[in-house]
């Protein structure tokens, strides 16, 4: 086992804790970088890109690490939900730090990950995770078991690639599957009804609401 590295300054004889910067290219209402990436997807590796799949709904999930615990019961939750998120006109795209073989590994291994029929993405550069704000960097001061791997991240782009949300989450923390869902049916709606807006825990059909001054004071 790795040792955790000291924290100790010698200048001040005292213990900090160290500081992790997380960087992001990517911000809500702004248009997401273009990357390309290999996916494993219908029993093949594919080569994808960011940019192809503008005129889509895509959300990016990114977990740690194939063969843990929490990311299977996360991704088999998507996984059931896939079809509503295709009927939405919606690619799913999970991302980690392994490789396409891995994630055929995984898949071929474990009952939960082979009902997956959305892409796999391989991020083992990290540049993915980077761009995106989720990827674990190490610090000098202290050794962390996550360092390298991706938070659990879901970001959710318009037919456009602009960014319309973002959830980060500590990743002891799972997410979901119908929450992310209902935020890509909350900004698909409110895309297409300009004015309206969704109030808190909001559902398709439910009523929505118009910003104003008649509005101020009366919530």
């Amino acid at each position: 086992m790795k040792e955790t590295k000291s924290n100790y300054c010698e200048n001040c004889g005292e213990f900090h804790d160290a500081v992790r910067d997380y960087t992001s290219q990517v911000k809500v209402g702004e248009t997401v970088p273009d990357f390309e990436f290999e996916a494993y997807h219908g029993g093949e590796i594919k080569i994808m890109s960011l940019s192809k799949l503008r005129g889509k709904w895509v959300v990016l999930v990114f977990y740690p690490a194939d063969f843990t615990f929490i990311c299977p019961t996360e991704l088999e939750e998507l996984a059931s939900l896939y079809p509503k998120f295709q009927a939405a006109n919606a690619e799913v795209i999970s991302v980690s730090a392994d490789t396409v073989f891995t994630h055929k590994a995984w898949h071929n291994a474990s009952p939960a990950i082979a009902e997956i029929k959305y892409p796999m993405a391989a991020d083992p550069s990290g540049k993915l995770s980077y761009a995106f704000g989720v990827l674990v960097e190490g610090g000098e001061a202290v050794f962390t078991p996550d360092e390298g791997l991706a938070l659990r991240g879901t970001f959710i782009i318009d037919p456009a690639g602009t960014l319309r949300s973002m959830e980060i989450n500590d990743n002891s923390i799972g997410r979901k599957g119908v929450e992310t869902l209902r935020k890509l049916q909350a900004a698909q709606y409110v895309e297409t009804h300009k004015g309206q807006v969704c109030p808190a825990s909001w559902e398709p059909g439910a009523d929505t609401l118009e910003p104003g001054l008649d509005l101020v004071g009366k919530l």
